[in-house]
């Protein structure tokens, strides 16, 4: 029996729909304003690392601010898709122009755009703010804070991330520098300040034979070394406050 041609008709669009619906839970994005990078996650699994720039005039998620909100985001919407690196971009629309990087005196959004919702307190204006992760025709000064409040990017980098991740995926934007290691399954983690590494730990009290309680003293174990640049990991970002060291 042939079915329906309205349902016929309806596929493509129903298929559209679920794929839009289902957010991204496998990949996370790390943004260091300090180190001006951002790191990709697969799994936890560190597969990208990129030069970015975040604003070069605060951080703050106050509108008017010109400021990068920090915190935890997700991407609520891409626009962009299959256009050539350097399309000009304007309301998230191809002007049909293609710009060079570094072209002179032009500050365009260029290649991809990837729009963030923020999901705290301190980001709760991002999304109404237009704040994106985007290519940038400035690409000489990535590395640097040179933005007006976006996260800006290499075209030909922008464009390989939009490709990876997608709707729904959670971006953690943190005032802190990246801490690297040997390549391994997590080789990147946000590292507290304060740990339990720092604080001296009381061996129990073992009672010999033959022996009065009172002539027992407990034995002080001095804590362990505080571990080196290259034992300190950046855990894929997860829920605030999600700070961790290895040991």
């Amino acid at each position: 029996m042939t079915p329906p041609r309205c349902l016929l008709l309806s596929l493509p669009w129903l298929a559209l729909c679920l794929c839009q619906c289902a957010k991204d839970k496998i990949h996370t994005i790390a943004i260091s304003v300090p180190d001006q990078r951002m790191a990709v996650y697969k799994k936890g699994e560190l597969i990208r690392e990129y030069r970015v720039s975040t604003s070069k005039f605060a951080l703050s998620d106050q509108p008017g601010s010109k400021g990068t909100p920090l915190g935890h985001m997700e991407i609520a919407k891409k626009f962009g898709g299959g256009l050539p690196p350097g399309a000009v971009l304007k309301d998230r629309k191809w002007t049909g122009e293609i710009l060079p990087p570094d072209s002179p005196g032009r500050d365009p959004i260029v290649s991809r755009i990837l729009w963030l919702r923020g999901l705290e307190p301190q980001n709760a204006n991002a999304y109404n703010r237009y704040i994106y992760i985007h290519g940038t025709a400035e690409e000489s000064r990535l590395g640097s804070a040179a933005s007006y409040g976006c996260i800006r990017m290499a075209s030909r980098d922008v464009v390989e991330l939009f490709d990876i991740v997608g709707v729904g995926a959670g971006v953690d934007v943190r005032n802190e520098p990246l801490r690297r290691v040997s390549p391994g399954p997590t080789p990147v983690a946000w590292v507290s300040p304060v740990s339990p590494l720092n604080q001296s730990v009381e061996a129990p009290r073992i009672m010999p034979p033959h022996s009065e309680a009172s002539a027992v003293l407990p034995v002080r174990i001095p804590p362990p070394p505080l571990p080196t640049s290259s034992e300190m990991v950046w855990l894929p970002p997860g829920p605030p406050g999600s700070y961790a060291m290895t040991p």
